[in-house]
């Protein structure tokens, strides 16, 4: 499949390509820097087909998942946050049983003020919004387990911590999920997809999804990005905060040279951790 634009902690260039496959990823660090620089025209990365994703399981046995980001209400296993913007409040609830390893690396720093004044470096309208980077460039951020008290190399050796992908989430119109530079390479830095226009087109083979994700599909989304980053989150009140952070007026990154730096800094000035929900 011709691959696009990844959610590079932070590589630039939004490229437009064949059904207007998004991808995201994050750059990280010198060499991962120089090699996604010296490519930025031509970036691409191998998106998840309908074919593949979900294959070992019939429609019949997805349709029978926990899909909890199709409700606002926050379960006994997931984590309320509240993140507060220059652009207003986002509410969130966070997936501490689906994703546990990104849901822990979110909360921690959340807790510890790591994201405390950090930008949305990173607006794409009709796409998504991108934070966590506390050089605001695109370019930096790690896990709370690359140094630190938290330090624990079998988690993250230092390329960052493992994907988790899970048949209960996908990325609809406010998921949450971690950018990175490449499969297993999760840091810091997280975006909120935003589009919402209707993207079942994107989706050759409806039965590889649940029946209610297809449908909520509708409104917006990027299935591409299904399969390949991973979702630990969902927005629960706030969208209209998110389409206006996304609607910025931006101007080229002066980094990766893309046209997506709002021109005004839209910051985060701190998130707010509620009851944490169990494993």
């Amino acid at each position: 499949m011709t691959k696009r634009n990844k959610i590079l902690i932070g590589i630039g260039s939004l490229l437009v390509v064949v059904f207007f496959v998004f991808e995201i990823i994050i750059m990280v660090k010198q060499e991962q820097a120089s090699e996604a620089a010296s490519s930025s025209s031509s970036q691409a990365s191998t998106s998840s087909s309908s074919s593949t994703l979900n294959a070992k399981y019939t429609t019949s046995e997805l349709n029978k998942l926990d899909l909890p980001q199709l409700s606002t209400t926050i379960g006994s296993e997931e984590t309320k946050v509240t993140i507060e913007t220059t652009d207003g409040t986002i509410v969130a609830k966070i997936f501490n049983k689906y994703a546990p390893l990104a849901a822990e690396n979110f909360l921690t720093h959340a807790k510890e003020g790591y994201y405390n004044n950090l930008d949305f470096f990173r607006v794409v309208k009709d796409f998504m919004i991108q934070s966590g980077d506390p050089d605001n460039t695109g370019l930096g951020g790690k896990s709370i387990w690359a140094s630190g008290t938290h330090k624990n190399k079998k988690i993250d050796s230092g390329s960052g911590f493992k994907n988790e992908i899970s048949p209960n989430l996908y990325f609809i119109r406010g998921a949450i999920g971690m950018a990175n530079a490449g499969s297993n390479t999760n840091g810091s830095q997280f975006f909120i997809e935003q589009s919402s226009t209707n993207v079942q087109s994107q989706i050759t083979d409806k039965s590889s999804y649940p029946t209610k994700i297809y449908d909520a599909y509708k409104e917006g989304g990027t299935p591409s990005l299904d399969g390949n980053y991973t979702v630990f989150g969902q927005v629960i009140s706030g969208m209209d905060v998110v389409d206006k952070i996304a609607s910025a007026a931006v101007k080229t990154n002066s980094v990766t040279s893309e046209k997506s730096e709002p021109k005004k800094a839209i910051k985060i000035t701190k998130i707010i951790v509620g009851k944490e929900g169990a494993q």
